[in-house]
Order: C-alpha cells, then sequence, then structure tokens
C-alpha cells in the first residue's frame, strides 16, 4: 500500500516553495534568495553549487531564484529552466542538476533532464555549459 505522508524533506520543500511565492508577490531579490541557498549549503554541495553558479551566469541569460528553496534559474518569463538540488537536502549520495519543461532539451522522442553531479573537472563544466546553452536556445 502506498503512503500518502510527505517526509520532512518533502515538507520542508512544499513550505519553501510557498515562501519564495509569498516573497515574489512582496518584490523580494529573488537574486539574493538564491546566493542564501548556496551560501547555507556546507561540503561538496556548496562546492558544486557554487561552480554550477557560476556556469550559469557565464553561459545563459537565466535570473537566479530559488525553486522549493534550491538554487534555480529562470528564463525571461520567470519560468525554471534549472534548478540545482544538494544530495544533502533528499539525504542522497549525490547533487543533481535537473532541467524542467522550459528547458529545450527537446531531442527526439527521448533526453535526458536529470544528471547526478559527484565532482566537476574542466571537462565537466564544460559539458554542463553546452548543456546549459543548449537548455537556453543558444
Amino acid at each position: 500500500m502506498a503512503t500518502t505522508t510527505f517526509s520532512k524533506e518533502e515538507k520542508a520543500a512544499i513550505k519553501a516553495a510557498v515562501a519564495e511565492k509569498k516573497a515574489a508577490q512582496e518584490g523580494a531579490d529573488a537574486a539574493a534568495a538564491c546566493d542564501a541557498a548556496i551560501a547555507a549549503m556546507t561540503g561538496t554541495d556548496k562546492e558544486l553549487a557554487e561552480a554550477f553558479h557560476a556556469l550559469v551566469a557565464e553561459n545563459t541569460s537565466l535570473a537566479a531564484k530559488t525553486w522549493y528553496g534550491m538554487p534555480a534559474y529562470a528564463d525571461a518569463d520567470g519560468k525554471t529552466v534549472v534548478a540545482f538540488k544538494p544530495g544533502s537536502k533528499f539525504k542522497i549520495r549525490y547533487a543533481t542538476i535537473e532541467f524542467q519543461q522550459a528547458a529545450k532539451l527537446d531531442d527526439g522522442n527521448l533526453w535526458p533532464v536529470g544528471f547526478a553531479v559527484t565532482s566537476m573537472d574542466d571537462a565537466d563544466k564544460e559539458r554542463i555549459a553546452a548543456i546549459l546553452r543548449t537548455a537556453v536556445g543558444r
């Protein structure tokens, strides 16, 4: 029998989404919220999030924000294109880079929308940068 109870991590994400919506309605600085979400991370998650944040800034015109309390990046219409999900948030062994519906990654009938990441060397950064450019139609 399936459970309908949310985990405490899922409940926290839902609360974060509600707070983000309220903050946006009040005109809060979404980029500052993204910076704060990254600053609150520790260890590998923080290193990866900082590197990803730099890649987004260097390769796209997406606007930094948060999405369910995680660093995220939106297009000119305010739609989330990609988010960085720290592994520690959901107690998993790796962080993920997750693309949303607004990403222009369509490739036939099947394409990836999420990538697990445990570290980033220069080759990984170039691969991520290329995917980001594709996602925004560059």
